[in-house]
């Protein structure tokens, strides 16, 4: 499985990015899917997950009411709508997809990571 995130940039305080990563591969949609970021000096955080579905989903409390996550099954896609973005949320966001929501909030049991896309959010 390959996972391929994009959409990342600068933007302002404030401000709207919306992130998307691409799974190829021996992809099951059956995998549910996740976002985490690094910022500078930090370890990796957990930061919104859906179920298969995309009925279920979970957020670090540092960002819920801010991003909504959502997948399309029929593009093997992830997406992570940012919106009031802080520079808090200044990072390299990663998709990630594993079998359990609970291990995938807690950063563990990930099958697959992609590559990830930069996000930088000025004062």
């Amino acid at each position: 499985v390959q996972l391929q995130a994009s959409g990342g940039g600068l933007v302002q305080a404030g401000g709207s990015l919306r992130l998307s990563c691409a799974a190829s591969g021996r992809f099951d949609t059956k995998y549910n899917m996740g976002w985490f970021r690094q910022a500078p000096g930090k370890e990796r955080e957990f930061v919104a997950a859906v179920n298969w579905s995309g009925a279920g989903t979970r957020y670090a409390d540092s960002v819920r009411e801010r991003f909504t996550i959502a997948r399309d099954n029929a593009k093997n896609m992830v997406y992570l709508q940012m919106n009031s973005l802080k520079p808090d949320d200044t990072a390299v966001y990663y998709c990630a997809v594993g079998w359990s929501m609970v291990a995938m909030t807690a950063g563990i049991n990930i099958d697959y990571w992609g590559k990830g896309t930069l996000v930088t959010v000025s004062s």
